[in-house]
């Protein structure tokens, strides 16, 4: 009486191997799972760092970003016809064209896709998606206007393969090929296209250079115990076209900031290209590009001009002594692959 009840030796025996069989298959599940997650955190470094065209920033092709313009009717080359193919959003039709643009298999056979989403407008219409091939993924045709006393039901966006959607940067200190994201950012990008044909963009420039400093490494990354700036590793410009009339442009996409990326302030169109990972900054600014990767030297040169200080809203900036205009440049695919 007033002793704790205790088990035999033998169950307690019996019990102890099996706790020690338990601990030592987690063990091996913990080092299984650990060596798999490693391994997939190598391989894609080494695929982002070995091709110009997997950038940092850049979604994936199928998956990642399936933004399109509302009211926005693309023509071109049917592969797929949307009497006999529907959805019933916008995303499938685009992830849809995204898995016959892979690169994979060889160029892409969809670079356009084209979805009616508004039940009431689009009637039995409604959840078609038209998978489309541009003759000029740079110059997409597009239905200007409806019918009379019609308004555009359909949803329309592009898709830029590998090797596709880059443009040019022209400056006298080199050019700054850009791979644009339309997935991402379809009204700036579709803004970015209409200024390619004129290619001498009057008013084109960067006038804001801050180099990384101490804060930042030559591969963007932050020095830790560092600041955050000044400088703020930047250059920035703006993209309106003296003579053209600017709208302004939607937020879009804004993801964490990253050495290359190209981003708009605010709805434009001022924009500036990042020379290091900016994760401290919110995320607030549309991504709607990168700089390929060999090519950040040509904005380092530009970050590395003559300066002088001044303060915008209390923050201490650098201005380009003698601002760097650029032109719009094509750029052909086969020279990029």
């Amino acid at each position: 009486m007033g002793r704790k009840n205790f088990e035999p030796n033998a169950t307690l025996l019996n019990r102890l191997i099996l706790l020690l069989v338990c601990l030592g298959s987690c063990g091996l599940v913990y080092v299984f799972l650990s060596v798999v997650t490693r391994s997939g955190s190598v391989s894609e470094f080494r695929i982002g760092s070995t091709s110009s065209l997997d950038l940092v920033g850049e979604k994936n092709v199928v998956g990642g970003c399936c933004r399109g313009i509302e009211n926005l009717e693309l023509w071109g080359s049917a592969v797929k016809w949307g009497s006999d193919f529907k959805f019933n959003t916008s995303e499938g039709c685009c992830n849809a064209c995204k898995s016959m643009c892979t690169g994979k298999d060889g160029p892409c056979l969809c670079d356009t896709w084209v979805f009616c989403g508004n039940r009431q407008a689009c009637g039995s219409k409604f959840g078609e998606c038209w998978l489309k091939k541009q003759k000029d993924i740079l110059a997409p045709e597009r239905q200007e206007e409806a019918p009379l006393g019609e308004a555009i039901s359909w949803t329309s966006g592009l898709i830029f393969g590998k090797g596709e959607g880059i443009i040019g940067l022209e400056t006298e200190h080199g050019t700054l090929h850009i791979k644009l994201f339309p997935d991402c950012a379809p009204h700036t990008v579709a803004y970015i296209l209409e200024l390619l044909p004129m290619r001498h963009c009057a008013g084109c420039q960067f006038y804001r250079a801050e180099s990384r400093g101490q804060s930042w490494d030559s591969e963007g990354n932050h020095i830790k115990n560092a600041g955050f700036g000044p400088p703020f590793a930047l250059i920035q410009g703006t993209l309106e076209a003296q003579g053209t009339p600017f709208n302004k442009l939607p937020l879009e996409d804004c993801p964490i900031l990253r050495r290359g990326s190209v981003a708009l302030i605010g709805s434009g169109p001022e924009f500036f290209i990042s020379l290091a990972d900016h994760s401290e900054w919110k995320q607030e600014y549309t991504v709607f590009g990168s700089v390929l990767p060999e090519d950040m030297n040509v904005a380092e040169k530009i970050a590395a001009l003559p300066t002088l200080p001044d303060v915008w809203n209390n923050v201490n900036v650098t201005v380009l002594e003698k601002p760097v205009p650029f032109l719009f440049r094509r750029i052909n695919k086969n020279s990029q692959d």
